[in-house]
């Protein structure tokens, strides 16, 4: 048989193979769900509905990824140079990242004549744990806060595919005796204290950040919320005894969309002081400890 016959006649199979695939996924998914929902959708005795609807996202979303399912929000992955194109933006402009965990998402903001612009958000496939901060070393908790990611925080050869650490803890954490390590957001869609976005989805993030710091910008920030910071969305939270630290959070939030500029954050004591970017536009002044008012205001009692 010629090499033309063969691959006439393999067409149609591979073709039909494919339609049987497809077709077995979608008989499949409800199934998987159901059986995904009854398994891990109640998480323990006393968990809030917020709990056990975070539960039920990530299984579902879990079981996507597993069925090799794009999860819905992720971005035209093939067509990066165009997107950049289209938001008058290219590789090696500064980026700043914001992640909101009741929202699975992570959005990558991109400078653009003095001012960030968001240019994607991706779907988080899963973090671990609950709202709130991370508290000690084993937690599997998904930490809340500001942080920085300098060049030495990236992992190319990361056991989840490619990894950049968030700098947990900083000084803020310190303060406050929290423990842990290597707090990444990375591919695949596993989680004991992280972020992951899929392969596909952090190999497009890890060229837009490995542009900027190659391109010159020391470190990007990166700010972790627990849901998006309305007034309205604290006003259901305030008997949650994060309350102070998410109002905390919310003054960094707000710094950065009045200027659309990552603000100055440095710590005082067991709180974040949160000022006007200034002279550094791209958000990569370190979380450092600064406390003036409190030197001030000792010197004034004493």
């Amino acid at each position: 048989m010629s090499s033309s016959a063969k691959s006439s006649s393999s067409h149609p199979a591979k073709k039909s193979s494919r339609l049987r695939r497809l077709l077995l996924i979608v008989l499949m998914l409800p199934l998987v769900l159901a059986i995904g929902a009854l398994v891990h959708y109640w998480p323990p005795a006393g968990r809030s509905f917020t709990d056990q609807v975070i539960e039920f996202e990530r299984n579902k979303r879990y079981v996507m990824w597993r069925l090799g399912l794009t999860l819905s929000g992720t971005p035209d992955l093939a067509n990066l140079d165009g997107r950049l194109k289209e938001h008058g933006l290219q590789l090696g402009d500064p980026v700043f990242v914001r992640i909101f965990k009741r929202d699975f998402e992570l959005e990558l903001w991109m400078q653009r004549d003095g001012k960030f612009h968001r240019f994607a958000t991706y779907p988080i496939c899963r973090w671990s744990g609950w709202l709130g901060p991370k508290l000690r070393r084993g937690d599997r908790q998904a930490p809340e806060g500001f942080y920085t990611v300098s060049a030495k925080q990236l992992n190319p050869k990361s056991r989840w595919h490619r990894s950049f650490n968030i700098g947990f803890p900083n000084a803020f954490d310190s303060n406050h005796r929290r423990t842990g390590s290597f707090i990444m957001v990375h591919g695949g869609c596993g989680s004991v204290g992280c972020f992951a976005i899929t392969n596909e989805a952090v190999d497009e993030v890890w060229n837009l950040v490995t542009a900027a710091l190659n391109g010159g910008q020391k470190r990007f920030q990166v700010q972790v919320m627990p849901f998006r910071m309305s007034d309205a969305n604290l006003e259901r939270e305030t008997s949650s005894p994060h309350i102070g630290f998410w109002r905390n959070l919310k003054q960094g939030s707000d710094a950065f969309e009045t200027e659309l500029l990552p603000p100055k954050v440095t710590v005082c004591g067991t709180r974040y002081v949160i000022a006007p970017a200034g002279s550094v536009v791209d958000g990569s002044s370190p979380i450092a400890v600064n406390c003036p008012t409190d030197k001030l205001s000792t010197k004034t009692k004493t």
